[in-house]
């Protein structure tokens, strides 16, 4: 039986928002699209998240993911810059959730470790290592878009994985399941 499903990935912003898309067919990844929303030219910060809200809403109707992974914010000095992102995120988690669709939170570092093994690694780092994995021809001009795909490529990485600290339920539990630490 073919285990199918489709994993929407997404670098909020205000000014560029990046997405990519993948299909994970029998625990094999397959690339299905990246592109980014140029939100740059208005000026009405409201706008650029209704645009944000209604572009995801349609990623969501023509592709119909099983699943959503969206890049968390970083922490920055900018309180301004943060609230406006953290609005974006928030948009774009609405549309989703609006569908019904899981949604999974990965920090920056995290995503980059999981891509390049660097959780210190350059956008230029990610989108090249994302090339190579999934076979694009070429990269786009911004790497909005493969920062998007980034994130949907570390979703499918973790998957499975149990998030969080292992949870013990005592000493036993945990002599059993660490053997080789104890002498």
């Amino acid at each position: 039986m073919t285990k199918e499903r489709i994993i929407l990935g997404i670098d909020p912003g205000t000014t560029i928002m990046g997405f990519g898309l993948i299909r994970i067919v029998n625990k094999k990844m397959e690339f299905l699209q990246l592109n980014e929303l140029q939100l740059s030219k208005y000026d009405n910060h409201y706008q650029k998240l209704k645009i944000i809200f209604e572009r995801t809403i349609e990623l969501i109707e023509t592709h119909h993911p099983d699943e959503i992974a969206i890049e968390a914010p970083f922490f920055g000095k900018n309180v301004q810059s943060m609230l406006k992102l953290g609005r974006a995120q928030g948009v774009a988690m609405a549309a989703g959730l609006s569908r019904d669709i899981p949604i999974t939170e990965y920090e920056p570092k995290k995503i980059k470790m999981a891509i390049t093994g660097n959780g210190n690694a350059s956008k230029e780092q990610v989108a090249k290592m994302l090339q190579q994995l999934l076979g694009l021809k070429e990269l786009p001009k911004n790497l909005d878009s493969t920062d998007g795909l980034a994130a949907a490529v570390c979703h499918f990485f973790n998957s499975g994985k149990v998030v969080g600290d292992k949870s013990y339920t005592g000493w036993d539990a945990f002599v059993k399941q660490n053997e080789k630490r104890i002498r």
